[in-house]
């Protein structure tokens, strides 16, 4: 019974470690989304000014 137990904790920390993994690469890829998309902004306003 015990050993039931060991196993079922080791899988509740590694899907626990793996919702923070995805969470971490969600929040970057989003972040370097708007970086990008600010960065045309300004290229695109850049040009229309000059």
């Amino acid at each position: 019974m015990d050993n039931k137990n060991n196993t079922w904790a080791v899988i509740g920390i590694i899907v626990a470690i793996a919702a923070v993994v995805a969470s971490i690469t969600t929040a970057v890829l989003l972040f370097e989304k708007k970086r990008r998309e600010d960065e045309e902004l300004e290229e695109y306003l850049d040009s229309v000014i000059s």
